[in-house]
């Protein structure tokens, strides 16, 4: 599973040490030396686990998808994005996080009780 590209149809064998990587930052992770550049590509359809080879230099529209299985591998590629968020609960469930902004400010909320009704009762005169 590649963490650069999230949607990799397939995996490409690389032709300076043989070892199969989804995307060339995984093969610059793993390995100490340059990726080799060919023009004839092996590739291993995550679908249907069968290998093929692409010639680079007479690439057309049908060449983009697996001749075992018509999956399409030639997509746009869906990275991951670094996003800021809070971590929590779901809202819905836990809402101890959310602040309820109807309140005042600085103001202390009103606390009932059955047996207290002033807040004066306990004290002496």
């Amino acid at each position: 599973m590649c963490k650069h590209i999230l949607n990799a149809q397939v995996s490409v064998r690389s032709p300076c040490c043989r070892k199969w990587f989804d995307c060339p930052e995984c093969h610059a992770e793993q390995e100490d030396h340059p990726l080799l550049q060919r023009f004839e590509m092996v590739f291993a359809c995550k679908k249907c686990k069968k290998c093929f080879r692409k010639d680079a230099r007479d690439f057309e529209e049908a060449d983009e998808y697996c001749p075992h299985c018509d999956n399409h591998f030639v997509l746009e590629a869906v990275t991951p994005k670094p996003a800021i968020t809070v971590e929590g609960d779901d809202p819905r469930v836990n809402n101890r996080m959310i602040k309820d902004e109807r309140t005042k400010k600085g103001s202390e909320p009103i606390k009932f009780s059955v047996f207290d009704p002033d807040k004066d009762a306990d004290k002496l005169l």
